[in-house]
């Protein structure tokens, strides 16, 4: 089956969502333990998903921000959709 970018996204949404309700030093412990999973859809395509946890300015070491991949292999995994959040260290989401 191929990937439905719209569904894709949505199921990237769904998963960030987890993400964006851990407090700060929650998703401090996470950098550099990248999760990699498999969630299959209500359509039933079987996606890939990637998430990443990182400063997002290496020298600040202040913001972090989390960016989840998802692809639904094949050609798909060359060029997975992405999308991604940045939290400050009180909690609050930069730029949004």
């Amino acid at each position: 089956m191929n990937m439905d970018e719209a569904e894709a996204q949505l199921v990237l949404a769904q998963e960030l969502s987890h993400y964006r309700n851990y407090s700060y030093t929650k998703l401090l412990s996470l950098i550099d333990d990248s999760k990699t999973f498999e969630r299959t859809s209500p359509s039933g395509i079987k996606y890939q998903i990637e998430i990443q946890v990182f400063f997002d300015d290496i020298k600040a070491k202040r913001d972090l921000r989390v960016l989840g991949a998802i692809d639904g292999g094949g050609i798909s995994a060359f060029s997975p959709l992405c999308d991604d959040f940045i939290m400050a260290p009180d909690g609050s989401f930069v730029g949004e």
